[in-house]
């Protein structure tokens, strides 16, 4: 049955699948209330291409990343092949769980989700019934946690998303790999264009979706000369100075509306992952990634906007008030 989950995975589209023994989980874990019986949990982990990003990577079509690397995957090929492997272990007479990321669902009151819409989140809803997917990610080999709770996978490097079924049958594990592939560079903190990762790697979720939806000028070719003109600090909002709360947050995703959604809750990532490209384009030049391409990723010097349409309107704007009163 191994052989036949891992070639009916492959067959949709998973890139990596690993089977790890329940028994590595503590005893407290979310596998156990959600599936006493459990035995084998197997992780399917699926590449985002790196095609996806390269509309990003060059300022020109944005939605291709959150739509095909980041809905389609979640809403349609995941679900897709876990139901498919679902249906190899179940008729072999054993039960399979499949478990997807919740993406609206959060355990935290102040936290938020950067990839969706934030007034879509039901929040403080205990999560005691919820894997923890990055934990499980390292568990089950997907591969290792990096600076910002990143998972880095040893192919693919930050570029990839994963999912697990619980199954009452004990399936021989996969071996244990030690990846060492975080050499905390820094790089991702460096690349943000909101400074949403504190130097000792903590990730702040509403400073990342500020910025992930879009609020930095020099990385935003579609926001318009008088974007923020009614806030107080917009110049630090735009050049992404501004250090925001939850209310803060809110009022400026509210008022960043330069480039369409996704479909349903999901937003348009206009950082690209700006974090997630710094990783892999640093694996990359050192050698780690087991996936290779004939091109690096970013051959060039990373590309930044002037600041002066901003900075000219700020300064006509404060002329006409004076000229007036």
């Amino acid at each position: 049955m191994r052989e036949a989950v891992i070639k009916c995975a492959e067959k949709y589209d998973a890139d990596v699948v690993t089977f790890t023994s329940a028994s590595s989980f503590s005893e407290d874990d979310a596998i156990f209330k959600i599936y006493p019986e459990v035995k084998t949990v197997i992780a399917l982990g699926f590449r985002v291409l790196r095609g996806l990003y390269r509309g990003v990577e060059e300022g020109t079509v944005y939605y291709q990343y959150t739509t095909m690397g980041v809905e389609n995957l979640e809403e349609t090929v995941m679900p897709f092949a876990m139901l498919r492997v679902s249906s190899v272990i179940e008729a072999e007479g054993f039960i399979a769980i499949p478990q997807r990321r919740h993406q609206l669902i959060m355990e935290e009151k102040n936290s938020t989700n950067p990839e969706v819409d934030y007034s879509d989140i039901f929040r403080g809803i205990a999560a005691e019934n919820q894997m923890d997917f990055e934990k499980a990610a390292e568990i089950c080999g997907i591969g290792e946690k990096g600076v910002g709770g990143r998972i880095i996978n040893k192919d693919y490097g930050p570029f990839i998303r994963w999912c697990f079924i619980l199954t009452d049958a004990e399936i021989e594990p996969t071996p244990k790999e030690k990846y060492n592939l975080c050499d905390k560079c820094m790089e991702c903190v460096k690349a943000c264009p909101g400074h949403a990762i504190e130097e000792d790697g903590t990730l702040d979720p509403w400073q990342c979706a500020v910025y992930y939806n879009g609020a930095n000028g020099s990385k935003n070719p579609f926001m318009p000369p008088d974007a923020y003109i009614g806030f107080d600090n917009r110049m630090d909002i735009i050049t992404g100075k501004a250090k925001v709360d939850e209310k803060s947050a809110k009022e400026i995703i509210n008022n960043t509306y330069f480039y369409p959604p996704a479909k349903h809750f999901y937003r348009t990532s206009i950082c690209g992952r700006a974090c997630d490209r710094a990783c892999y384009i640093h694996l990359e030049e050192k050698g780690l990634l087991g996936k290779k391409f004939k091109k690096k990723f970013r051959e060039g010097e990373d590309w930044h906007l002037d600041m002066k349409q901003f900075e000219t309107l700020k300064r006509e704007k404060e002329w006409d008030f004076t000229s007036k009163k």
